[in-house]
């Protein structure tokens, strides 16, 4: 176990949760990281070992058959995932955005139908705001949900599914215009469907196609994909919640545990980075002795622990405020914001650290180079999450004059 991003005040049941997966991360994930990463293959062996493990339902109350346990805990999980490679953390993420958005949103019959399959990691999730105009400004939302006797039909293009050809269920959210007269402001009338889908790729029901895995420059092995609709037909007891207009606070406070997530792999990237750097530090003698011993690089190593200690206590500060219940934008926008810059600083000085072998991809640290850049954008990019903490902050430091 390492000095580094301890975490004070954890139950034995966490330590012995966040224990196995540490183990797992350092058996399983890590030895065959880099070659799957260099094929863009899914690690199905990996995903098989955390469904035994049962993090599939980690956060999903036991009543449906999950662990039941907290965000933190589940941060702290994907915060090791994310050591051993970033890509499986994201397998996870998107799966517990739509678990949660099903816990706090979903009606009693859909928290029965999907749970505990979600639980057992037999139903995958993924969840579908983004269109390919779109970028952050989810107001912009043109794919649309029209009524048709007990069904709706949904037509639109949807982007950057992670998870999109593997999940069996999808969370979309889409404009619904229903009940709501001309006029009425874009965020309430938008609606989130659970829309269920074989896996794969092609037209994996009647009016839904996943064209393909978009090609990308890091954050491979997982599959991001594109989402299309054309006729695609949705029972009435499939939207989020029973109640249609709702879609964009439920996506939201979806969000807000996608967040932490972010912040989370950030960590776990950012903690990996440094283990790289430091022990290439004694190994690699420059000038008769290591280069470790020249101030240059001690500097280095030391703004690099301090950044990934300072963003884990960030990312912890987030997860324990959404697990007391309390609003947390404010702290998993700090989080999200602070841990992908520093983890993408890190990084750098990580691969400066290797020298001309970080460029070389027999060395693990030019993988982390190329998937650092994913969680500046992941989530929200980090000038959304300025926009959210500063709206926050003159909420709360409001001038009475």
């Amino acid at each position: 176990m390492s000095r580094l991003a301890q975490t004070a005040g954890l139950t034995d049941v966490q330590q012995e949760i966040l224990s196995t997966v540490r183990d797992f991360v350092d058996k399983e994930i890590i030895p065959v990281a880099t070659e799957l990463e260099h094929r863009d293959e899914y690690p199905q062996a990996i995903v098989d070992g955390l469904k035994e493990l049962g993090l599939f339902g980690l956060m999903i109350p036991e009543e449906y058959g999950g662990l039941g346990e907290s965000l933190l805990t589940y941060a702290l999980c994907v915060e090791e995932i994310a050591r051993g490679w970033m890509s499986v953390s994201g397998i996870i993420n998107t799966h517990f955005i739509v678990a949660y958005m099903l816990k706090q949103h979903g009606t009693q019959e859909q928290k029965d139908h999907f749970l505990p399959r979600m639980a057992a990691g037999d139903i995958r999730g993924a969840f579908s705001m983004s269109e390919p105009a779109l970028g952050s400004d989810v107001s912009a939302i043109t794919s649309k949900a029209v009524k048709d006797g007990e069904e709706y039909v949904l037509n639109g293009q949807k982007m950057w599914l992670t998870n999109g050809g593997t999940s069996s269920l999808v969370a979309v959210l889409v404009r619904s215009d229903e009940g709501h007269p001309e006029g009425t402001a874009p965020h309430k009338s938008m609606t989130t469907f659970l829309v269920e889908k074989e896996p794969g790729f092609g037209e994996v029901r009647p009016g839904l196609t996943i064209p393909g895995k978009i090609d990308k420059m890091g954050y491979k092995g997982v599959d991001t994909t594109e989402l299309i609709m054309d006729g695609l037909r949705i029972p009435a007891d499939r939207v989020l919640g029973g109640v249609t207009g709702r879609g964009f606070y439920q996506m939201m406070d979806g969000v807000e545990v996608g967040r932490v997530n972010v912040a989370a792999r950030g960590c776990g990237v950012a903690q990996r980075a440094f283990e790289l750097g430091v022990r290439y530090a004694q190994q690699r003698h420059t000038f008769g002795k290591a280069i470790a011993q020249h101030q240059a690089i001690q500097f280095k190593l030391a703004e690099m622990a301090t950044k990934v200690e300072a963003a884990h206590a960030m990312m912890v500060n987030a997860a324990r405020k959404k697990d007391s219940g309390e609003r947390n934008d404010l702290e998993a926008g700090m989080a999200k914001y602070l841990a992908s810059e520093y983890c993408k600083e890190v990084v750098e000085d990580a691969f400066r650290i290797h020298g001309g072998y970080g460029f070389s991809k027999e060395y693990e640290i030019e993988r982390l180079y190329r998937e650092a850049p994913m969680l500046l954008i992941g989530e929200g990019t980090a000038e959304i999450q300025k926009m959210i903490i500063g709206r926050r902050l003159l909420e709360e430091y409001r001038f009475q004059g």
